[in-house]
């Protein structure tokens, strides 16, 4: 079985229109989302194996603070291809990663992240900024990710639902 964690990056800063969406970052507030669902990660056993993020600063920056707030000590990923990802993309994105991660965590963006989490467990759900999912995929290899693939949610976490 292997384990995906999907976190929407956290609460990012519209205050600068001048800015490329891409260079957008972290409001203050997203910065201490990121800081909780770190906290959380390393509270409830969920540490991952890999890290992958969409390589928009807010992405980055939400990686960064929650591998300084967790026990994550492996190597992090910043992928262009995450970024205005849709559904589609990321589940073939997924289906590439490397078996000798068991479970994964990636870091990106809205609508694709709940799309792709729709399409992994037959359902809509709402990922607010920052908001953690934790999905049981029936999988022994990332490539058997195919279309039909049902996983179970185990779990969605938002960061202002927590006191970590």
């Amino acid at each position: 079985m292997k384990t995906l964690l999907l976190l929407r990056h956290a609460k990012s800063s519209w205050k600068d229109s001048s800015i490329e969406d891409h260079e957008r970052r972290l409001k203050k507030r997203g910065k201490k989302e990121a800081r909780r669902i770190g906290r959380l990660i390393a509270a409830e056993n969920l540490v991952p194996d890999a890290l992958v993020s969409s390589s928009a600063r807010r992405c980055r920056e939400t990686a960064e603070h929650l591998i300084q707030n967790s026990d994550y000590r492996g190597d992090s990923r910043f992928s262009p291809e995450l970024y205005d990802a849709d559904a589609a993309k990321l589940r073939e994105f997924v289906s590439k990663l490397s078996d000798s991660s068991s479970r994964v965590m990636l870091i990106g963006h809205n609508p694709g992240l709940e799309e792709f989490l729709e399409s992994l467990v037959g359902e809509h759900t709402p990922l607010a900024t920052g908001a953690l999912a934790h999905v049981d995929l029936p999988v022994d290899r990332w490539a058997d990710l195919g279309g039909q693939t049902r996983g179970s949610l185990v779990r969605i976490w938002e960061p202002r639902e927590l006191s970590l």
